[in-house]
């Protein structure tokens, strides 16, 4: 640097200084993460030639902002800059991926629970993983339009007991998107499995949230000799009722989102009419993750590729879901939120009928309670994966 005016602050130095490049992979392209605090802004610029620090300039893919006795908190101790964020004395804006990727690998930590934000290599592309903990492994796949993120509240509260492995599926986040691909419930099943050979694991529990609980069903169905216990919060399911679109959408191709304008302002304010009390914290990252998606063209197509693959799901007959479901054996816990409008607790009768020895569960929340209820929901999965330990595994 050239004089002192350019040189980090102190508590930036001391981050970069043990930057761990094995708790994150870096991304294929720079990428700019602005780290801010009461005093100075600076951009770290992340990418396949390293780490550097630069003025902030520009536009910027994140950002971390912070009061600077946080970020001196953050780099006097090594697990300060996730507490901080926990507890919302830390914001971050944006890619959600790349800031925690940064804080997981400054955190200086050398302990073989330590929070990592790794991709790894599957037959169906790169796969970017979030994993913490040791233990008996706990496979975790988010909802539509969701990432890895939206587990990081349940990463954080099963880390202790479990190693934990929450998963951008193919099509999200920062997953590999192939175009032309199903993207339905059993190609995500596959890509689950993939997961678990890259990491050299035989069997997982498997936590699914929406979309990723109905993967997380197939899971069961497909390869039960993959999975341990199942828990499935509001996990999307052939519908019952009448589907009026159904004729139409089978002639529309999901490629069509490769072309769609998507500006950023309208995208979001559908969003937040969806998930109502959409603000603040967790959720607001949450939101954020989803644009980054949505935005991109190839996210947006997966998006309209999974979504159809939902609404056409055939419920009955000989190869229906529901028919499906009764003939799994796996142990499974379905969790329902009392004010959930997008997966409605009316499903709670029909998985009943045709599967009764699971176990259910109403928690009071909309429809992420890992965000809503995190405690009431995190005790709940606690107490069932307890009481169903894997068997003849191999070591974590």
């Amino acid at each position: 640097m050239s004089n002192a005016a350019d040189r980090p602050p102190r508590w930036l130095a001391e981050l970069l200084d043990r930057f761990d490049e094995s708790c994150f992979t870096p991304p294929p392209r720079e990428q700019r993460l602005r780290v801010i605090s009461s005093a100075s802004q600076r951009d770290v610029v992340l990418g396949p030639r390293g780490v550097r620090v630069e003025s902030a300039r520009g536009r910027c893919d994140a950002t971390l902002r912070a009061d600077a006795a946080t970020w001196a908190g953050i780099a006097a101790d090594v697990r300060g800059g996730l507490a901080a964020y926990g507890e919302g004395r830390l914001r971050v804006q944006g890619n959600l991926h790349l800031a925690v990727g940064f804080l997981a690998a400054t955190s200086g930590s050398t302990d073989p629970g330590r929070l990592r934000l790794v991709m790894v290599d599957t037959p169906l592309g790169q796969i970017a993983t979030q994993q913490a903990g040791t233990g008996e492994p706990v496979l975790m796949l988010h909802g539509l339009g969701a990432t890895k993120a939206s587990f990081l509240p349940t990463v954080n509260a099963l880390a202790p007991q479990y190693r934990c492995i929450a998963v951008d599926l193919p099509g999200f986040g920062d997953s590999a998107k192939p175009i032309g691909a199903p993207y339905h419930a059993p190609y995500f099943a596959r890509a689950a499995c993939a997961v678990l050979d890259a990491l050299d694991l035989e069997r997982a529990h498997v936590i699914g949230h929406s979309m990723g609980g109905r993967a997380a069903l197939e899971m069961g169905l497909r390869h039960p000799e993959r999975t341990g216990a199942l828990a499935l919060l509001m996990p999307s399911m052939a519908w019952r009722r009448a589907r009026p679109w159904a004729p139409w959408l089978r002639w529309i191709r999901p490629e069509l989102g490769l072309l769609q304008l998507a500006p950023r302002p309208a995208v979001e304010a559908v969003v937040r009419r969806m998930i109502p009390g959409a603000s603040g914290g967790w959720m607001e990252a949450g939101i954020d993750e989803f644009l980054r998606a949505y935005l991109d063209p190839r996210g947006r197509a997966a998006f309209y590729a999974a979504a159809r693959s939902i609404y056409l799901e055939n419920p009955d007959g000989e190869r229906g879901f529901w028919t499906k479901l009764a003939t799994m054996r796996r142990p499974a816990l379905f969790v329902w939120g009392t004010r959930d409008t997008l997966v409605p607790r009316a499903f709670e009768r029909h998985v009943r009928e045709v599967l009764p020895q699971a176990g259910q569960v109403t928690v009071d929340s909309g429809h992420v309670p890992q965000f809503e209820r995190p405690a009431q929901l995190h005790g709940v999965l606690l107490d069932f994966l307890a009481r169903h330990p894997l068997r003849g595994r191999r070591a974590a």
